[in-house]
């Protein structure tokens, strides 16, 4: 008995000692607390990302996060990491410092107000890389991005001016930045190149994400007459509107049929995912720079989404005409003559804007109706 219970004992010792020399080897583990290891001893690089709403807002957070969800899958060395519904401001800037300082080396802050809280941040962290969408200011290591969204917003007038039957349209927009206010441009030069008798009524909302708000201005533009809506905000409200009145509707961020098929016919979206793999690669091959990137539609960055059932051939075909103009680079929207509300020629006969007067856009072309706040 005595040496069976020593046999039991030494086996038990064994035992031991094989379970603490296979912990001392236990690089190649992850657990939950430890998620910025991979599986072969490597350390992911944490990636992270700012949004001005909710990732459910169907809009433009949602059309980010699903390039932050692609990315992962592209880049399995990678951990991306995200805070929603960050006000602009202080909120930011106490949010970008919070990222910086838990080790993510790279920080996508997606919103126009982020723009100063992200150059102050950056300051601190030299060493992170922080990339802003829809900005226009740059540091060693603060680069921007955004895509030629006015080229997608100009097909979909096109779609828009085809189909009104009243002659009016709707905007909902968000603020008077130069960003909406060429997305409204590029939308009315679109609708009037088939309907030069037509036009755009403006209504400002002051916001990004509320839904009640877009909802009750796109309401407040179908009763004045407009028969069509197009918007620059972040939810399917405004197309929703329109479809409760029997009308019609151009989104914008992502396909916004599922939430009003019967109305949408078109609209701007956005594909945010083989960018931010080229970003992040360029980061791990020390080849990224602080470049200002505004990609065109030919890059896929910006497109526009399938066409709704009520969309004829007619419209179709020369949204694709012009489409085609646009990808081959002979020629782009903001090419005159063009003018402006007032009657004055602001672009000259086959002159072109410059990317500095297209992205600091503070007057409306001909066929607006509204005016834009100082």
């Amino acid at each position: 008995m005595n040496k069976f219970k020593r046999g039991i004992a030494l086996l038990l010792s064994f035992l031991l000692v094989a379970a603490i020399a296979l912990t001392g080897c236990g690089g190649n583990q992850t657990t939950g607390d430890d998620k910025s290891k991979d599986v072969g001893n490597q350390q992911k690089l944490k990636v992270a990302f700012v949004y001005v709403g909710p990732v459910g807002d169907a809009g433009w957070s949602h059309s980010h996060d699903q390039g932050r969800k692609y990315l992962e899958k592209e880049m399995p060395n990678v951990e991306t990491t995200y805070v929603e519904s960050v006000p602009e401001g202080a909120d930011a800037e106490r949010v970008l410092t919070e990222l910086a300082s838990k080790g993510n080396k790279i920080i996508f802050a997606t919103s126009f107000g982020y723009m100063d809280p992200v150059i102050k941040v950056a300051q601190k962290f030299p060493d992170v890389v922080f990339m802003h969408a829809t900005g226009f200011k740059t540091a060693p290591n603060v680069g921007t991005y955004f895509g030629r969204e006015y080229q997608a917003r100009y097909l979909s007038g096109i779609a828009a001016g085809k189909q009104t039957q009243t002659n009016v349209l709707g905007y909902v927009a968000a603020f008077p930045i130069p960003e909406v206010v060429r997305g409204i441009n590029a939308f009315t030069l679109g609708v009037r190149s088939v309907n030069p008798n037509a036009t755009v009524k403006v209504v400002w909302t002051n916001t990004w994400y509320n839904p009640a708000t877009e909802k009750d201005a796109a309401k407040s533009l179908l009763d004045s007459g407009a028969d069509v809506i197009a918007m620059h905000q972040d939810t399917p409200a405004p197309m929703q509107a329109a479809e409760e009145k029997g009308k019609f509707a151009v989104g914008y961020h992502t396909d916004m049929s599922s939430f009003a098929p019967k109305a949408v016919l078109t609209g701007p979206v956005w594909n945010w995912g083989p960018y931010y793999v080229k970003t992040v690669k360029a980061v791990m091959d020390k080849t990224w720079t602080n470049e200002q990137y505004w990609g065109p539609m030919a890059d896929k960055i910006i497109d526009i989404a399938p066409f709704g059932p009520m969309v004829g051939d007619e419209a179709k075909a020369l949204i694709m005409k012009k489409r085609d103009a646009i990808d081959k680079g002979e020629w782009d929207v903001f090419t005159g003559p063009i003018k402006d509300q007032l009657g004055t020629v602001r672009v000259a006969e086959g002159q072109k804007m410059t990317d500095q007067e297209m992205l600091s856009f503070d007057w409306f072309v001909q066929g607006v109706e509204g005016m834009i706040s100082k």
